[in-house]
């Protein structure tokens, strides 16, 4: 039974363990981004990615629009994309790599310039070079969400320009650092698992402590009984040795 109970205590240990250096990666990761994502135009930049929130509903699940053959299906309201953004050399490669039913995020102007998601509707080459895509949201139900943006690639000057292609999103990682924008996200997200955490270990070191503590006194109390035991054999050996001389004392006296 002790046995059983040890293994148990030693696996909950290391899950404990495990799950937080997970913590930790994921906590260490979100406020990275958080933090990376209040400098320059919100974008979160990391090793050629750009990660941003997506903060409109127009990519979201729509019946009127079949994506079931896409990669990239709905992306809700606060979903964080991540962006392969296009390359400053082999930009036309990378361009003609890109076919209907992918996800750009790109830089375009209606009133005035906004940063939008949107799926390739068509994507044609231009004679001169370049090419010229068009864009659509998914939610055909979301305001504004049928209108389409055409951007030419071959016009380096012009304000309507394509950023990259969306490669992945997650909304959970979405979620959390939006939350963590806030002060009560930081309290709830890092703050009390924190301390939670600190609580937890600091139990574990009282233990342990308490568990040293007894070994010690249960060594000590063992070296004591064997000193104890000592004294009484040499007491015994004693006894023994002063009858035997008291015996052979009346024998001479016969």
């Amino acid at each position: 039974m002790n046995s059983g109970k040890k293994t148990a205590k030693k696996v909950i240990s290391i899950a404990f363990d495990v799950l937080f250096v997970c913590f930790f990666i994921l906590v260490a990761f979100t406020l990275f981004m958080a933090i990376s994502a209040k400098k320059e135009d919100g974008a979160m930049r990391f090793f050629g990615y750009e990660m941003r929130i997506v903060v409109s509903p127009s990519m979201e699940k729509c019946d009127q629009t079949d994506v079931s053959g896409y990669e990239i299906k709905d992306i809700p309201v606060k979903s964080l994309v991540f962006i392969q953004t296009v390359p400053e050399e082999g930009a036309e490669e990378w361009y003609s790599s890109l076919k209907v039913g992918d996800v750009l995020t790109f830089r375009y102007v209606y009133t005035s310039q906004e940063t939008i998601t949107h799926r390739i509707t068509a994507i044609s080459p231009n004679d001169g070079g370049g090419y010229t895509i068009t864009l659509q949201g998914d939610n055909k139900s979301a305001s504004g969400g049928a209108l389409s943006q055409v951007i030419d690639t071959s016009d380096a000057d012009s304000p309507n320009y394509v950023i990259g292609k969306v490669t992945g999103k997650s909304f959970v990682l979405g979620v959390i650092i939006t939350a963590l924008r806030s002060t009560w996200g930081i309290v709830l997200i890092v703050i009390v698992p924190c301390a939670v955490i600190i609580i937890f270990e600091i139990m574990r070191i009282v233990e342990a402590v308490r568990r040293d503590k007894m070994a010690r006194l249960d060594e000590e109390s063992a070296r004591k009984d064997e000193e104890i035991a000592e004294l009484r054999r040499k007491l015994e050996e004693a006894k023994t040795v002063g009858g035997g001389s008291s015996a052979d004392t009346d024998d001479k006296s016969t």
